[in-house]
């Protein structure tokens, strides 16, 4: 992919289905060390769309971390650690 004079590039048809991004829709492009992300910004996809990005982004992360058999109050409490020294008074 080129980079036209004018600072353009072409988005692939199949990447902007994907995205639901149409004539008229905002993306954004976020920095991330050495990427750079392409974003489809609000209005580009409905709400349904994005609920359901969300749910299978949040379903790819089922299993990805060992609580030790702790629930999720035990989980956060261990990852905080011990807070003997904070003056809690």
């Amino acid at each position: 992919m080129r980079v036209t004079s004018k600072g353009q590039v072409t988005i692939p048809k199949h990447i902007r289905d994907h995205l639901g991004i149409k004539p008229g829709s905002d993306v954004e492009f976020v920095r991330e060390a050495d990427k750079v992300r392409l974003v489809a910004g609000n209005g580009a996809t409905s709400r349904e769309d994005r609920v359901k990005r969300f749910r299978d982004s949040l379903q790819r992360m089922v299993g990805t971390i060992d609580t030790g058999g702790m629930d999720g109050k035990e989980y956060v409490d261990w990852l905080r650690g011990p807070h003997e020294d904070l003056d809690l008074d």
